[in-house]
């Protein structure tokens, strides 16, 4: 009996262990959730919607716990609403060969995309990665050219030059170009050589004088975004993006531009610092007086409850420009006056405006004061204005001592001087398409037909004007030269994509399949430099897509290559 008495405590006991684990696990989970919630709550009350350090956190949680990975993502979404990693990586673990699979994957991955408009930085850091590969994938591309066309063109350049020694002045042209820079030393190569080029390939060198034209706007834009942001950008975007207040607060007091101003109102009203925020935006009001900025200090006066300062704030701002925000929160003041008829037709107005920014506002609105009225902010175009105009100078990427102005008049110059040479340039140089000596208008020697030199023309159509001998061995010289020209084009259909379609003649196609292959590279390789500084996915997804259309490429053009040769 007392041996199972025994047995009986011990199993009591166990079980009691049991069950205060299993309490003490589900409290711990309970009120983590809770804190969580708590969290999450406060930052709306502040006005901000974004909580970006934390949803990176989630997503690392999620490649390291796949099961449950699909909860930590929406919690993900759900703190930072305007995060792309967040979609891409539900879209990610989304994915299944099911119908349902692929519409839920294909779903989150346009609202990536779509979380691209709404984030600043991830906007700018995509599009500068964009702009970048672009530039120098087509420098490259067009380097690429030169060198492939070299050894095939300049010996024609060179025979005109024999012919006519006025000639050597358009080669001269390289010498001032050379000090202008390498993108005019190539741009002007490009110009000799294209006056052998035929047809639409030509328009490889229109190519690259408009590239040349553009390059200081590309620049610009190049030094924007590989600067580092300047504080002020900084705080600004975390502010009107509802990221964060406390550091606009800090950085933005002494500034007296319009987006650092109405950020910095921006900022204190949601930190509780009312009369400040008042005296920032009648500041702002003064000298630039704004439909959104009339909106926000309305919304100030709300919360010291000067509700006729209010009202009046928010029809002044209908006056400048009727905004959703402006209607909807004089329906708010009305109805707090107890003008519940005036507040319903202002609300109306609002939603006829802009229903969507009403709905998604009142799902989260309270008597907080953050949440009881509606806060303007400024639009991504402003940011990328204020982006643009503090971008810091003096540590500008220089390839040219030329002032903007100057590249753009020695570009129309190269323009105008290739038109004119290549319409005057009488009796140019060419090869003979069978055995590729070189031949011209001046030799005594004129076209004839399939632009042939007069001894594969004797030995191919006036069979009679050569001897047996001397017809074989004009026979046996070109098909040695067809063949050196097949192994050339062989070795280079490996080559990156369009090479060897440049060096048969087909220059305009074999460039343009060279550029997209080397623009996807580069998309690859140059992608850490423009991280959005947090997130250790910065477009992450662009890596397999490129893959993918690169092994395209370069299979099409491998084919394209091979059956030339046959």
């Amino acid at each position: 009996m007392k041996k199972h008495y025994g047995e009986s405590q011990k199993l009591i006991c166990l079980f009691t262990i049991y069950i205060t684990v299993a309490f003490l696990l589900f409290t711990f989970a309970f009120s983590s959730s809770s804190l969580a919630e708590d969290a999450y709550e406060a930052r709306i009350d502040r006005g901000l919607k974004n909580n970006e350090p934390y949803s990176y956190v989630l997503i690392k949680k999620a490649h390291a716990d796949p099961s449950r990975a699909k909860s930590l993502l929406t919690e993900a979404i759900k703190y930072s609403p305007d995060l792309p990693p967040a979609y891409f990586e539900m879209a990610r673990i989304s994915f299944s060969p099911s119908a349902k699979g692929i519409f839920e994957s294909l779903d989150y991955t346009v609202k990536g995309f779509k979380a691209y408009k709404e984030n600043f930085w991830w906007m700018m850091s995509i599009s500068g990665l964009f702009t970048a590969s672009l530039t120098l994938s087509f420098v490259v591309a067009l380097a690429l050219v030169l060198a492939v066309r070299f050894f095939i063109d300049t010996p024609l350049l060179s025979h005109d030059i024999k012919e006519n020694k006025k000639k050597i002045l358009i080669a001269l042209l390289l010498v001032p170009l050379s000090f202008l820079g390498p993108l005019f030393f190539m741009t002007g190569s490009l110009l000799l050589l294209g006056l052998y080029f035929r047809g639409m390939n030509k328009a490889v060198v229109y190519a690259s004088i408009l590239f040349l034209l553009l390059s200081p706007f590309c620049l610009r834009m190049i030094n924007m975004f590989l600067s580092a942001p300047a504080p002020e950008l900084r705080a600004v975007s975390a502010v009107n993006e509802s990221r964060d207040n406390k550091y606009a607060s800090s950085i933005l007091k002494n500034k007296d531009d319009f987006t650092s101003l109405f950020s910095y109102g921006l900022a204190l009203k949601r930190e509780g610092r009312y009369e400040e925020a008042i005296a920032a935006y009648k500041k702002l009001l003064a000298s630039y007086p704004d439909s959104r900025a009339y909106v926000n200090l309305g919304s100030c006066y709300v919360r010291v409850n000067d509700m006729a300062a209010a009202k009046d704030s928010y029809k002044k701002s209908i006056e400048l420009k009727p905004l959703a925000s402006a209607y909807y929160n004089l329906s708010q003041v009305s109805r707090e006056t107890l003008d519940f008829a005036k507040g319903e037709e202002y609300f109306n107005e609002a939603i006829k405006l802009n229903s969507e920014s009403v709905s998604q506002f009142s799902s989260t609105a309270s008597r907080n004061p953050n949440r009881f009225v509606i806060d303007e902010t400024l639009p991504m175009s402003a940011l990328w204005k204020y982006a643009k105009d503090s971008a810091p100078s003096g540590s500008e990427i220089k390839i040219s001592p030329l002032n903007s102005a100057s590249s753009v008049i020695v570009s129309i110059a190269l323009l105008a001087l290739f038109c004119i040479i290549d319409v005057g340039f009488k009796h140019k140089a060419y090869r003979c398409r069978r055995c590729g000596v070189i031949l011209c208008g001046k030799c005594g020697k004129g076209k004839l037909w399939g632009e042939m030199c007069s001894l594969c023309y004797k030995s191919l159509i006036k069979l009679d004007a050569l001897d047996s001998r001397m017809r074989v061995a004009k026979q046996l010289e070109v098909q040695e030269f067809q063949k050196k020209k097949r192994r050339i084009v062989s070795f280079l259909s490996f080559a990156p994509p369009g090479i060897a379609h440049i060096y048969w003649g087909r220059i305009l196609s074999g460039t343009l399949f060279l550029w997209l292959f080397l623009f996807l590279l580069l998309l690859i390789l140059v992608r850490p430099l423009f991280s959005t500084g947090l997130s250790l996915f910065s477009h992450s997804w662009i890596t397999i897509p490129a893959l993918v259309i690169m092994a395209l490429l370069y299979l099409i053009s491998n084919i394209d290559a091979r059956r030339r040769l046959k």
